[in-house]
């Protein structure tokens, strides 16, 4: 028969169009104001129920107290109670777990049961923070040339080749031997370890200069971008956000997007905060008073700690931040705020050794920080960078430790949280500085999406109504397939959570109009088959068979930018591609093989004079 689907093809369709309604449910349920808990090591029941008794005790009931995996969601009816009961638990756990900020869906259990989830939000549909961050370049390449500095000393100590200095200066490194015989045993040890190494004989026969090579700066800043990236990634997680966007833009900036943060301070403080540790020997042998006076000794460095007093280091640094692989926030013994560090096997050997042949000396805690403060001068915003080194901690090393120990000297729980969070999530490569932030609000999210909607339903009436008043009843045959569509793309963006923006609510009115598009095609070709007159059932077999050659093509072609789109967009052009990609596939199986189920049970297998078309 012509105009007949076998009962596997219309299982099959309605298969698809009911699993498709089911997964676009989630979106129709809202979100509630949150507070997520969680803990670098898993929270007990017990600790959760002192957690749920302490909200009751506060006076907040809240909406709904869940505890699975180990953590805590408290759903709340809003947003007063949740700021309340966040600063209420995080000043409860402080230095035992994370409290974040959150919107949790309101998703039935039935629907969660069998993981359909909502489509997360955009940030021009949610609200919440834009960063964009630049990362120094310059700040990147005179680290790596440190590195290589100090790498150097510690290679021609191993080598026992004598040596003056070794100092970096005006971008080279700059080698005085004590002998000029040592040369050519220098020359092996620079081409065989430090390739990334330029060298030049100035005229001075004990000396070296050494320059990173243009590709090895390149490497470095290139590394130094991608490792940035990591690491806001980690401190990302940190704050709970769901779908953040952080992604490269052009050479040196990183865009920065956190859909639905409320508390957008500390989002700031903790992404562009680059803190972190240096540990070092106090320079004992030295008059402090002379290095105050600007007499410091060649292989020391000054710093102050927090109470303006000088203290006298060792240039030579034994630990830094990135050997860390886990931080954790707490008390020690005496009750103050500390830090428990452990280190990775290369920190802990270093600090074994270190502290291994310095019992009984002091050895100081370093804490670094980059930081930006914005001025108006003559009312222009000038940004004026700081880099902050102050010694937090002097303590006398009582023995031999390596892989864990802990840091004090800090002022407040609060401080070793923010402190543990950042080392926990990995040192930045280079220091980044905030050039761009901007914040919508949830009122401005939500506007945005009742425009969006209000648009999409005008669009779509205005098609339902064109269609079935022209085509009768095919055209709304073609109007109940475009609702289906567009389940269908909301249920596979949901199935994919994928992240909802306003470029996408286009994607999906623009899939709207190439859905009837194709309906239109098919419909006006059977016309032309019953002006030729060919049989109503013939001509409804024609028309879908004949147009189906068009419609490919055309949706071939549109497929391809589509494509092209996803593959070399960025940010919310890629958001629109992807709508366009699913719409533009699901048009196709709706406008064909969903319409043309429905017109086969209406016209199929009987006998028709005219169709209403």
């Amino acid at each position: 028969m012509q105009n007949h689907y076998s009962l596997w093809q219309n299982l099959l369709i309605l298969g698809i169009f009911l699993i498709s309604l089911i997964y676009s449910l989630p979106n129709l349920f809202g979100e509630d104001p949150s507070v997520q808990v969680s803990s670098t090591n898993t929270l007990t029941q017990d600790q959760a129920n002192k957690i749920e008794a302490s909200i009751k005790t506060n006076g907040v009931t809240p909406k709904a107290f869940e505890f699975t995996d180990g953590r805590i969601l408290v759903r709340f009816n809003n947003t007063d109670d949740q700021l309340k009961i966040a600063d209420l638990l995080r000043d409860q756990m402080g230095n035992d777990g994370t409290v974040a900020l959150n919107l949790a869906p309101t998703t039935p259990h039935w629907l969660r049961s069998i993981s359909a989830k909502a489509m997360y939000l955009g940030l021009d549909l949610r609200g919440g923070v834009h960063f964009l961050l630049e990362v120094d370049m310059d700040a990147a390449v005179k680290q790596a040339e440190e590195r290589y500095t100090e790498d150097l000393r510690l290679a021609l100590r191993d080598k026992k080749i004598r040596y003056q200095s070794v100092s970096k200066d005006s971008g080279y490194i700059r080698l005085k031997l004590k002998s000029a015989e040592d040369k050519a045993a220098v020359f092996d040890i620079l081409n065989k370890d430090f390739r990334g190494l330029k060298v030049t004989e100035p005229p001075e026969q004990d000396q070296l200069w050494a320059k990173m090579s243009d590709a090895d700066a390149r490497e470095v800043k290139k590394f130094s971008v991608a490792q940035n990236m990591t690491t806001l990634r980690n401190r990302v997680n940190e704050l709970g956000v769901a779908e953040p966007v952080i992604q490269q833009q052009g050479d040196n900036r990183i865009v920065v997007q956190l859909p639905g943060v409320q508390d957008t301070t500390r989002a700031k403080e903790i992404l562009g905060t680059t803190a972190t540790l240096e540990y070092r020997l106090v320079d004992v042998d030295h008059d402090v008073q002379k290095a105050v006076e600007g007499h410091v000794p060649v292989g020391s460095k000054l710093y102050y700690d927090k109470n303006k007093n000088a203290v006298l280091l060792d240039k030579r640094v034994i630990v830094t931040g990135d050997q860390i692989v886990d931080a954790s926030s707490g008390m020690d013994q005496d009750g103050r705020p500390a830090v428990f560090i452990s280190l990775n096997g290369v920190g802990a050997a270093k600090m074994g050794k270190l502290t291994q042949a310095n019992v009984g000396k002091p050895m100081a805690v370093v804490f670094i920080e980059n930081k930006v403060e914005t001025k108006l001068v003559d009312g222009q915003k000038i940004r004026h960078k700081e880099l902050v080194e102050k010694v937090i901690s002097v303590a006398t090393i009582q023995g031999v430790f390596s892989k864990r120990f802990q840091t004090t000297g800090l002022d407040s729980p609060q401080e070793a949280r923010n402190l543990a969070l950042l080392l926990r999530a990995g040192a930045l490569a280079a220091p980044v500085d905030i050039v761009e932030e901007r914040t919508v609000g949830p009122s401005l999210g939500q506007d945005n999406i009742n425009k969006g909607v209000l648009s999409f339903v005008v669009g779509f009436v205005l098609v339902v109504l064109l269609m079935a008043g022209y085509y009768k009843v095919f055209g709304m045959i073609a109007d109940i397939a475009l609702a289906f569509n567009v389940v269908i793309v909301v249920a596979i963006l949901s199935m994919l959570q994928a992240t909802l923006t306003l470029p996408g609510i286009a994607g999906i009115i623009l899939t709207v109009g190439m859905s009837v598009d194709a309906n239109v095609l098919i419909f006006e070709r059977i016309r032309e088959e019953i002006r030729n007159a060919h049989p109503p059932q013939t001509a409804i077999f024609m028309g879908y068979d004949r147009a189906f050659g068009t419609i490919l093509d055309s949706h071939v072609t549109n497929l391809v930018v589509a494509v092209v789109l996803f593959a070399f967009g960025t940010g919310s052009v890629k958001g629109f591609a992807v709508t366009l990609i699913i719409g533009i596939l699901s048009s196709m199986f709706t406008a064909i093989a969903g319409t043309r189920m429905v017109i086969n049970w209406i016209y199929g297998n009987r006998r028709v004079e005219k169709l209403s078309i």
